[in-house]
């Protein structure tokens, strides 16, 4: 059964990011609410993940605290990347209909008074390595009788630096 499991993850997993790198190749042609709507879902979802049920805490919020072995966390990860090199070379438009999209997906975790702090910080994501989370992120975890894909952790290149951001961009969300 974890086995079955293991590879409908994987299967979604890849169907996910694939269609999150056409979304980011795309970006100029309009795609900017879709870009910021999943990428604020995924923020979301990070967001959830490290606070757990207590999202109505008041203390800080630390990306530390991700499980990087878990493959929706992983995924989300992989799309705020994602996202995040979608804005690197947009229009104002673009940025605006990113922006609109962004607040929609987290649920208006993201509004109005933080949204440009928000769109700065991901930019920032973009002056990382991430290529080794962005591909364990595109192979969720998985193993089989004759492979495993590499785990994640705070060692991996680029990682924890990107948490470091992470831990900024979610300190924003109040």
């Amino acid at each position: 059964m974890k086995v079955l499991y293991r590879i409908v993850a994987a299967i979604l997993a890849f169907c996910i990011i694939n269609s999150c790198s056409v979304l980011s190749k795309v970006a100029g042609s309009g795609n900017g609410n879709q870009n910021g709507l999943a990428t604020g879902l995924a923020l979301l979802g990070l967001y959830k993940a490290i606070k757990g049920a207590n999202t109505g805490s008041t203390a800080p919020v630390n990306a530390n605290n991700l499980d990087l072995s878990n493959t929706t966390n992983l995924l989300n990860l992989g799309q705020l990347l994602t996202g995040a090199s979608t804005l690197q070379n947009a229009t104002p438009n673009y940025t605006s209909q990113f922006s609109n999209g962004l607040i929609s997906g987290s649920s208006n975790l993201v509004n109005q008074n933080n949204v440009s702090s928000i769109i700065s910080s991901l930019l920032g994501l973009n002056n990382i390595n991430n290529s080794a989370l962005l591909a364990a992120a595109q192979t969720p975890q998985t193993k089989s009788a004759t492979t495993t894909t590499p785990a994640v952790t705070t060692q991996t290149t680029g990682v924890s630096e990107t948490l470091s951001a992470l831990t900024g961009i979610l300190g924003l969300l109040k």
